[in-house]
């Protein structure tokens, strides 16, 4: 799994993939900072009147629902729609879903729109897809990101995709294969839109392996991995963030094959 990830980061890096991100008003700056650390590029747009234009030059979509409006719907349905159309890899992060009724219905249509290669969020969110009565406080869970992995293989079945648990200890699974990390650092969750930022790495990342579940395992471990050592150096959560850029862009293979926690 270890040459897998650094397979993966090399191919990244000489491939700068152009990651169409259609984001939250709240972490763009922080993801597209990440994407351009991890050696991908990033791009930002969300009108309706030109997603098919930015579709077909990128390499993969990021989907977050951060924070709805009307015309962002349109603009996401339009995007999955024409991505999936050109078989682009579709990434997405159904932020805060079990908050709000429509907040729920809304992925739920998203994902009818257009298949996901890979659906990635905390347990809580993962767990509402299935169950509406789960609920999440806010954008934060409430449970563990173990409880969510029976819901996930299921999902991951139904749905033909790739759905990745982010937590203490992280699950990725296709409903067949399941991996994990046990990177990253408490001091992270002190920090808005590192999930945020995960998922957009995941678009980098599933840009480059055709196979969902290493994309999505390569971008977690990538993300835990430049957390702790970013956590090492940090004082508190602001140097957190610039110490995390920093250790994305000079991530080695020594620091991935020294510090990779994964199982099956």
């Amino acid at each position: 799994m270890k040459n897998k990830v650094l397979e993966n980061i090399k191919n990244v890096r000489e491939s700068a993939p152009l990651v169409h991100n259609i984001t939250n008003y709240v972490v763009m700056n922080n993801t597209a900072n990440a994407l351009l650390a991890i050696g991908a590029s990033p791009v930002m747009a969300h009108a309706p009147e030109e997603m098919e234009d930015f579709v077909r030059i990128d390499s993969s979509l990021v989907i977050n629902i951060g924070t709805l409006s009307f015309s962002w719907i349109q603009a996401m349905k339009k995007a999955m729609a024409c991505a999936a159309k050109l078989k682009k890899p579709i990434v997405l992060d159904p932020v805060g879903a079990g908050t709000t009724p429509f907040r729920t219905q809304t992925v739920r249509e998203l994902v009818e729109t257009a298949a996901p290669a890979i659906i990635r969020g905390n347990a809580s969110e993962i767990l509402s897809l299935r169950n509406e009565a789960v609920k999440t406080r806010g954008v934060d869970s409430s449970a563990a990101s173990s409880e969510a992995l029976e819901t996930a293989k299921e999902l991951a079945l139904e749905w033909g995709c790739t759905i990745c648990i982010s937590g203490e200890t992280d699950y990725i699974t296709n409903g067949n294969e399941t991996l994990s990390i046990r990177n990253g650092s408490p001091l992270m969750a002190r920090v808005t839109g590192m999930g945020c930022t995960a998922s957009a790495l995941t678009g980098a990342f599933a840009a480059v392996d055709p196979d969902p579940l290493y994309g999505a395992f390569s971008a977690m471990a990538v993300m835990g991995i430049a957390g702790e050592i970013a956590a090492e150096r940090a004082e508190g959560p602001g140097s957190l963030q610039l110490s995390f850029l920093d250790a994305l862009y000079n991530l080695s293979d020594s620091d991935i094959s020294s510090r990779l926690r994964a199982g099956v």
